[in-house]
């Protein structure tokens, strides 16, 4: 990964900083590289052994394990070394599958799987403190807003695991029927997780944010000099201390899944399907053999009490129909209806399972998180429709409309003494799909694919469809107008292009192109804007209160090309040499990752409560007026990726060489 010049600059003033002794406990940062390497290694076994032990039943086997190890994993532009961890993951999976005929009708599959993992983050540095600067968020950041420290395995949102061990048994059954006009299945799923625990990092730290950049404390000096008298100055620090607590939580979940459908040809042109699914889970709540009513933050807390409760009623049913006009051969209509559960626990969660573990209870270090006792599992209701048609010469069109609302999914509400996790929120995904396709014919084939979407969801600074990084920017109005907007996943326009061509001499050339509108983001400031005690709030611009991924990135093109030659070696073996290119334009992809923290802005604005204008000298004498949003869209830096040192979030241009040997 490669630093900016930006990052560069700020690093050098922070060495500064740390030679004046003005970073606690810390007289030196070390060398400042220009890129850091971040090594990925992944080890793959995988056998597999088929065996037909009769006409009617026939057996497999397969067995995998992958170790893999990334060094210097989450770091990010405006991170140094040592906010960095090596990660460790290793998982192995055995399964057996088993198909038998009872007759010509009837036909059962037998699943049996079992798996195991086993995943670690050890830091590159134990300081037991670490400093936090505006430069170094992004939106992308995917763990750790530290600049220069101890990696805190955190977010704003929540906390990740530096451990975690799963092991997961499955039991399923399937059993289907065809006879006459009707195709029957119904089956059973099972499976037993005796093992799924974890640890956070539960040492004692010490987190100092800044709310400037190191350039800023370089150039006034005698800000930190107040920050320990009794009239600190604005821009002085905040400190926080955690720990030392016990990290750790542990599960056993057994999750049970029944289902029955039919599908009837009720004609030759038409045909209905139908069916019901039913989904629960046993022990959801359960974290070191206690429920929720062990919980410190239960006691007095004035907003919730009870417990959560596994969710018994997520009965599914489904219903799809496909009917060919006039018993056409070529055009066929499609329409399908359908709810669908998911029960996942979400990260946040960890914080109120390690509230019960033996250690927290006995010692009251645990962090105050409660999960709301009236508990629902999320589900989304999905309708489509569709139409295809076969053109001729080889040419296919289709056209689709697929729409998905979301209800009770997971959210964060942040009190100023403890956090709650609900299941209120709500998300809408409407999309247009068309795509064109050409079958292998007169030495070429191309897919065309094109989606306009829309999707929009509830959220405080992050808002994504199915997933748990949603808060809420006041808990007293937890559905105010800008906490409503696009998602993470509302990308207006997206084209893929997928097209093989024989070329003379026996070559083919092989590309994928993808082009997609601008990604949201939203813009946030470290300024309490609702006064709640909480800074988790967006920022305000001439007065005006942003809202919930208001910004836009950038659009995203890439274009790979592959070119290859088979070269037969006698009838039994093939050698194909091949050339790969990867973002063949070298195009600079920020995507959304730009800058979300209006106080991480290369050019600082001159009121983090209300922006009207951008400081253009330290004092903020000489000021420049903000008249467009646009002003305050600022990419944040590469990520970088395994192909080396980068410079956008997609990967910069690369090329390989490869042989492939087939017998």
């Amino acid at each position: 990964m490669a630093y900016s010049a930006k990052s560069l600059s700020e690093f050098n003033a922070l060495a500064q900083m740390a030679a004046a002794g003005d970073l606690p406990n810390v007289s030196s940062i070390g060398t400042i590289p220009s890129s850091v390497p971040v090594p990925f290694r992944d080890t793959l076994f995988s056998t597999r052994l088929d065996w037909t032990e009769s006409s009617r039943t026939q057996w497999f086997a397969r067995a995998s394990l992958d170790r893999n190890n990334t060094r210097n994993d989450l770091l990010q532009q405006g991170a140094l070394p040592s906010t960095g961890a090596t990660t460790t993951s290793n998982y192995y999976n055995i399964l057996v599958n088993n198909r038998f005929e009872f007759s010509p009708s009837w036909l059962a599959t037998l699943t049996l799987e079992a798996s195991g993992f086993h995943h670690t983050k050890v830091r590159n540095s134990e300081l037991g403190q670490a400093f936090n600067f505006p430069f170094t968020v992004s939106f992308l950041t995917t763990s750790g807003l530290e600049t220069f420290g101890d990696n805190q395995f955190a977010t704003a949102i929540t906390a990740f695991p530096i451990e975690r061990d799963q092991q997961k048994y499955q039991f399923r059954y399937d059993v289907s029927r065809a006879a006459g006009r009707h195709a029957v299945r119904l089956g059973v799923n099972l499976i037993h997780e005796p093992v799924l625990r974890g640890e956070l990092t539960g040492n004692r730290e010490t987190v100092f944010t800044y709310p400037q950049d190191p350039s800023f404390y370089v150039s006034n000096p005698a800000v930190l000099g107040t920050c320990a008298s009794s009239n600190p100055d604005a821009n002085c620090p905040a400190v926080h201390t955690t720990g030392p607590l016990d990290g750790s939580f542990s599960q056993s979940i057994r999750r049970l899944g029944l289902y029955a459908e039919d599908s009837w040809r009720a004609t030759p042109s038409f045909t209905l399907n139908a069916g019901l699914r039913y989904d629960t889970t046993f022990g959801l709540f359960i974290a070191s053999g206690h429920d929720q009513s062990l919980n410190p933050a239960l006691a007095g807390n004035g907003v919730v009490s009870g417990i959560p409760r596994d969710y018994r009623k997520a009965i599914a049913p489904r219903l799809g129909v496909a009917f060919a006009p006039h018993g056409s051969p070529r055009t066929v209509l499609r329409a399908g209806i359908g709810m669908y559960y998911n029960d996942l626990a979400q990260n946040g969660w960890v914080d109120a399972f390690t509230a019960v573990n033996n250690f927290n209870l006995a010692n009251d270090t645990s962090t105050p998180a409660l999960i709301d006792p009236n508990y629902h599992t999320p589900y989304a209701l999905m309708a489509s429709a569709a139409y295809e048609h076969e053109l001729g010469n080889n040419w296919r069109l289709s056209l689709s409309y697929e729409h998905q609302q979301g209800m009770h999914q997971y959210r964060r509400y942040e009190y100023p003494v403890f956090s709650l996790f609900r299941s209120d929120n709500r998300s809408i995904y409407n999309g247009l799909a068309v795509q064109m396709q050409h079958s292998f014919a007169h030495r070429f084939e191309l897919t065309a694919n094109y989606v306009l979407a829309h999707a929009t969801t509830w959220g405080a600074t992050v808002g994504e469809l199915f997933d748990y990084v949603n808060g809420v920017s006041n808990v007293h109005d937890p559905f105010g107008p800008g906490d409503h907007g696009p998602s993470g996943e509302d990308i207006r326009h997206r084209v893929v292009l997928i097209g093989v061509l024989q070329l003379p001499w026996k070559f083919e050339a092989s590309t994928l192109a993808q082009f997609e509108s601008a990604r949201p983001y939203t813009m946030t400031t470290p300024f309490d804007v609702n006064g709640d005690g909480v800074a988790n709030d967006r920022a305000v611009v001439n007065g005006l209160p942003t809202t919930l991924d208001e910004f836009r990135g950038s659009p995203f093109y890439q274009v790979d090309v592959r070119i290859s030659r088979n070269i037969v070696l006698g009838e039994r073996a093939t050698l194909r040499p091949f050339a790969e290119f990867f973002n063949l334009f070298n195009r600079q992809n920020p995507g959304n990752n730009y800058v979300p923290d209006i106080s991480a802005l290369p050019t600082p604005v001159n009121n983090l409560a209300n922006a009207t204008a951008f400081c253009l000298d330290v004092a903020c004498t000489q000021t420049k007026p903000i008249t467009s949003l646009n002003q305050l869209r600022v990419p944040a830096g590469a990520l970088g990726d395994f192909f080396g040192p980068g410079t956008t979030v997609g990967i910069p241009f690369a090329a390989q060489l490869g042989l492939q040997l087939s017998f």
